[in-house]
């Protein structure tokens, strides 16, 4: 369940329709209201969020847009879309995939050279490798080359059950990270905030950086890696706001 793939704009952008946004309180937690009327997800339930800060991370995406509303821009409301409308459903699945990244995990993968890139991957990825070792006692094998190398099976258990000990907000976005990142490790660190959301994007394109330097950036590439980077800061804001 890749979330940042699973939202697609339509062709014809919404206009604007309303002119304030507030955040109210509603049974169960918060919502936001639209000049007056409550928030809905898309398939008409109620946007109902169960901190304050995550209604205000939602209201400022709305109350951000000018003329048309632009869609694929708001990721805490495709967050908090997916929370409630879908993960309940498909916890276990989710838990699934996520293990699934951390068997074949980005930052067990070294390169063998050049010599270069393999001094940056050592002291990127190595400490991270560590503090979840360390942290969640659990035990990455590191391999060098794209040869797969299986992780122990008790590893991969640890990383599943901790999805599944997230609420649904939680495991919505840790999903969001993994898939973002294209690691599990990255996404679990920025969960617990152990990295800040630039430098878990920085350590997830270690290769591609090296690369640019080598051969420069076109104006595409750098347009993708900052939509993405405001996206890992929206994400740590997400899981901010779900400890308060």
């Amino acid at each position: 369940m890749d979330l940042r793939k699973g939202f697609h704009e339509p062709q014809d952008k919404p206009r604007r329709f309303y002119r304030t946004v507030s955040v109210c309180v509603l049974e169960g937690g918060w919502g936001v209201e639209l000049d007056g009327r409550r928030l809905r997800t898309p398939q008409a339930m109620p946007l109902v969020l169960p901190v304050r800060a995550l209604a205000e991370q939602v209201a400022e995406e709305w109350a951000a847009q000018s003329v048309v509303i632009e869609l694929a821009t708001m990721h805490a409301t495709r967050l908090a879309n997916t929370a409630i409308e879908s993960i309940a459903g498909v916890r276990e699945a989710i838990a699934d995939q996520i293990a699934d990244y951390a068997a074949s995990d980005l930052l067990c993968y070294f390169a063998a050279a050049p010599q270069a890139l393999v001094e940056r991957q050592r002291l990127g990825w190595e400490p991270v490798l560590q503090r979840i070792e360390h942290e969640e006692g659990v035990q990455f094998q590191r391999a060098v080359g794209i040869v797969h190398r299986p992780q122990p099976d008790t590893t991969l258990t640890r990383i599943r059950d901790i999805s599944l000990q997230l609420n649904d907000f939680q495991l919505a976005g840790l999903a969001f990270g993994v898939s973002l990142f294209g690691s599990a490790i990255l996404g679990v660190a920025l969960f617990r905030g152990w990295l800040t959301p630039d430098m878990a994007f920085e350590l997830s394109r270690l290769d591609e950086a090296f690369q640019e330097s080598l051969w420069g950036v076109d104006a595409d590439a750098a347009e993708r890696t900052a939509r993405l980077g405001r996206e890992a800061r929206v994400l740590e804001q997400w899981f901010r706001a779900l400890e308060t």
